[in-house]
């Protein structure tokens, strides 16, 4: 944020005074009632009292979960209807998702007082599920036939927009007499058409891509970012056009779901880290730490079954912990870039085998030299040359095998239809763990001891 807490309070104030010339976005606004809310709860409800209804539902929106709860509960139902009116569809459904997700009794009420036609498009938005393109789908749109005139349909264009009906038009979708989807056409090629002529006069035929409502969100994220996409028309079953996906809310869902694999990989919950009380989320992150436990007692027992061997050479619990370190790390590279390749769509169970090829390749690589490196150190610190030798088997056997599992588990994971990146790194902990300290050990018996 450029601006500092003060510089932004001081802003809003001049923009309550006058709206129109002192124009704020609605995240910076969104941003000040968080600081204010952290300092005063009373002074953030003053605040959230002054906002005027026209921008109400987008600071609504960029509002963290549980602040928004606060306010959702603050404001009348009255207020959440208008500043929903002012929303596009799709942000309209959001928020009443939020106002239900609060307040059912007051969701109901809200959605009561909606112009019919509005509650009309919002309950149809409402049933698709999370991880349809659906959901994220706005039914305000451009379109023309093909036999009406370019001129007209800039004048109806205009009057739309005067009216505040449309926002943010990339393109003017074309249909037919049953609103099938025959062409999108950018703006900026509208404009250079005969405008006495009709579309269906001068349209060339020209490749443009569309999803269906069901399509998964993530396959339209990878769209939108393989072709470079502003906007994507959302056609039914029958490729009827009923809706449009812009790319600001193709950038909300990257985030999340960049947001989800960074916390699933580290074992956290997105929606529990929400959470202000210290115990609720300490608790949840337990249960993986809990886990982690119950791995790390399994290694403990591989090296209790070696433990003569520990006794009879002391330098083996000085390099011990090298050999698991080099290998969780190596195989958390491979996890990490697995599981990216993974979600952006790069990787899957067709072409498996050449991307775990890829991983042990570049394990194996790492592994031998970083093998050579630690054997001449452990040689040179304690002058045992079979000790420098058995390090360095022990170092590239557990880096190959890391960079194995860390490549494998995710793809298996994602075979079973599960989230690959949940789970993924307890499982490559606990094997690199084991099977570092068991191979260090079992060398060493055989070799020194």
């Amino acid at each position: 944020m450029k601006q500092n807490y003060s510089q932004l309070n001081h802003s809003f104030e001049e923009y309550l005074q006058n709206p129109t010339e002192n124009r704020l976005h609605p995240s910076e606004i969104a941003y000040l009632l968080k600081k204010t809310r952290k300092k005063n709860k009373e002074q953030f409800l003053e605040t959230l009292d002054q906002i005027p209804e026209d921008i109400l539902g987008d600071v609504l929106l960029e509002l963290p979960e549980k602040i928004k709860d606060e306010a959702i509960e603050f404001l009348p139902s009255h207020e959440l209807s208008r500043a929903m009116e002012s929303l596009e569809s799709d942000d309209a459904t959001d928020l009443l998702l939020d106002i239900e997700d609060a307040d059912e009794s007051k969701a109901e009420i809200v959605i009561s007082q909606l112009d019919v036609e509005d509650a009309k498009e919002i309950e149809s938005l409402r049933h698709y599920e999370d991880n349809q393109a659906g959901s994220i789908m706005q039914v305000e749109l451009f379109n023309a036939t093909l036999d009406e005139k370019v001129q007209d349909s800039i004048d109806r264009l205009k009057q739309l927009k005067s009216e505040n009906e449309l926002e943010n038009i990339h393109q003017v979708f074309i249909i037919n007499e049953e609103r099938r989807l025959i062409a999108a056409i950018p703006l900026e090629d509208v404009i250079l058409f005969d405008f006495t002529k009709t579309f269906d006069e001068q349209l060339l035929v020209k490749e443009f891509r569309s999803v269906e409502a069901s399509t998964d969100v993530e396959e339209v994220a990878n769209m939108f970012e393989q072709y470079d996409l502003n906007v994507i028309p959302v056609v039914d079953w029958q490729g009827k056009l009923i809706g449009r996906i812009t790319s600001d809310d193709i950038y909300d869902v990257i985030e999340e779901l960049a947001t989800d694999q960074i916390y699933h990989l580290a074992g956290v919950d997105d929606d529990v880290e929400q959470e202000d009380k210290v115990v609720t989320v300490a608790i949840n992150r337990a249960i993986w730490l809990g886990i982690n436990l119950v791995t790390a007692l399994m290694a403990s027992l591989v090296i209790a079954q070696f433990s003569h061997v520990l006794q009879a050479f002391i330098p083996l619990a000085i390099l011990m912990p090298i050999v698991a370190s080099m290998g969780g790390n190596a195989g958390l590279q491979a996890l990490t870039v697995m599981v990216r390749r993974i979600a952006l769509g790069e990787v899957e169970l067709e072409n498996a085998k050449d991307a775990i090829k890829r991983e042990s390749g570049i394990a194996l690589f790492n592994g031998a030299s970083f093998a050579i490196i630690m054997g001449a150190i452990a040689y040179f610190w304690f002058g045992v040359a079979m000790l420098g030798v058995v390090i360095a088997l022990a170092m590239v056997t557990n880096i190959f095998i890391a960079g194995i599992i860390g490549a494998g588990v995710p793809l298996i994971l994602k075979r079973l239809e599960i989230d690959p990146a949940v789970g993924s790194s307890v499982m490559l902990t606990m094997s690199t763990d084991i099977i570092g300290f068991f191979v260090f050990l079992s060398l060493a018996n055989w070799l020194i001891v």
